[in-house]
């Protein structure tokens, strides 16, 4: 009998870490969708010049380089 309720009580604890992963998985969040504040402000300035044209084509850039 004793060794019946050891199971038990192994069966519940694992059923309560699956429930308690469950949510950690559902609410965690990604780190790399989270910018600091200065990779705000360096975001923020290649939009800006992107904008104002400023910025160098991919095709005009592999002209540039050679490929």
């Amino acid at each position: 009998m004793a060794e019946s309720i050891t199971i038990k009580k192994v069966y519940d604890e694992l059923k309560d870490l699956k429930q308690d992963i469950t949510f950690i998985k559902k609410h965690m969040f990604d780190p790399d969708t989270i910018m600091t504040i200065e990779e705000g402000k360096r975001f923020e300035q290649a939009m800006k010049e992107l904008k104002e044209g400023k910025t160098t084509g991919l095709s005009e850039l592999k002209k540039e380089l050679g490929f």
